[in-house]
């Protein structure tokens, strides 16, 4: 097949670049569907006129049809979309990026999803749903999993399938819960992760905020809790998303001091409650209970899904050198953790 790419985008290569542009509005309907086409044309950042004309095309292919609610991929839609999937990953010299980008890191493995998130939000869908993929396909009976919070894991919970392919399956919250956003908190996503894969699991409830060590050490007393935090040290799949040191600052309610500190200290990321700089030392970790940055290397494996270049350094100071750890994440900040490097 690369043989093929390579003739391919010798001799023709606005057939490449067509392909791509077809297969790129397919999957942004596929992921918002129904969508008007006005609507589209402002996604994929192309003029109506253009829009227009290719909707006509894979209409007449009968890759989509259009009702009064809007555009919907036909079941020979999602085939074709299926299909062309390994295709670009090819045409894109994505392969290589992985290879490149798992050596640069030190990491066991990498999976890059087309795609720029930062220029189309639609790829986050498709960033959960590689994720929860590559996860149903690396787990076994028995596992521990614990989970994080954010977006980007609620993403891939909710592409999670529903399904009981596994037996004896536990699934925890990595972590007590920052106060906000409920719906991207680690206890909603770890139970319903739970449901969806017939698991076992348990919920901690404790906020993450909870600075002072004599205050959690008393609410360690409390068996719910003790129990739980015991559960963790079975723990031997972890999924995490990496978010950037000041946002994530931000976001926990840092003290103006404390942020000043991790400015002074090169903080760049941070992932599972420790705050890392650009050589990947943790400057600082937060007191919390559930799994801390030093319990990170005695889990099996360790899953990253992580997206947008504006987090390149962070997945680059958080994960660097983990033989344990696998990344999934778009192109565009695969392309960028690589030219930083």
């Amino acid at each position: 097949m690369r043989k093929t790419i390579r003739l391919l985008q010798k001799l023709v290569p606005e057939l490449l670049q067509q392909l791509e542009k077809r297969y790129r509005i397919l999957r942004t309907i596929q992921y918002n569907q129904p969508i008007g086409r006005r609507i589209l044309a402002v996604k994929l950042e192309l003029g109506e006129r253009v829009v227009r004309s290719e909707v006509e095309f894979l209409k007449d292919q009968h890759l989509i049809e259009i009702n009064s609610s809007g555009m919907n991929v036909t079941a020979e839609g999602e085939e074709i979309i299926d299909s062309l999937k390994n295709f670009i990953h090819q045409a894109k010299g994505l392969f290589e990026v992985e290879k490149q980008l798992k050596e640069v890191l030190r990491i066991e493995n990498v999976v890059i999803v087309p795609g720029d998130l930062e220029e189309d939000p639609s790829v986050m869908f498709e960033l959960g749903k590689v994720a929860a993929h590559f996860i149903i396909n690396n787990i076994k009976d028995k596992d521990v999993l614990a989970l994080t919070g954010g977006s980007t894991l609620k993403s891939v919970v909710d592409n999670m399938p529903s399904n009981s392919f596994y037996k004896g399956i536990t699934v925890l919250p990595a972590r007590g819960g920052i106060g906000r956003d409920l719906e991207y908190e680690a206890n909603t996503l770890t139970a319903t992760l739970a449901r969806k894969m017939n698991a076992a699991y348990r919920l901690l409830h404790i906020p993450d905020s909870i600075k002072d060590e004599k205050v959690i050490h008393s609410i360690m007393n409390e068996s719910s809790i003790r129990d739980v935090v015991e559960e963790l040290h079975n723990v031997n799949v972890l999924i995490c998303g990496i978010g950037r040191a000041d946002k994530m600052a931000q976001r926990r309610d840092l003290s103006p001091e404390m942020r000043t500190y991790l400015d002074e200290k090169g903080a760049v990321g941070e992932a599972f409650g420790s705050y890392f700089d650009e050589k990947g030392n943790a400057v600082y970790t937060i007191p919390t209970v559930g799994i801390k940055g030093q319990d990170v290397s005695k889990i099996d494996k360790l899953i990253a899904v992580a997206g947008g270049k504006e987090k390149a350094k962070a997945i680059i100071a958080s994960l660097s050198n983990k033989p344990n750890a696998v990344l999934i994440t778009d192109e565009g900040t695969a392309k960028e953790i690589l030219y930083i490097l």
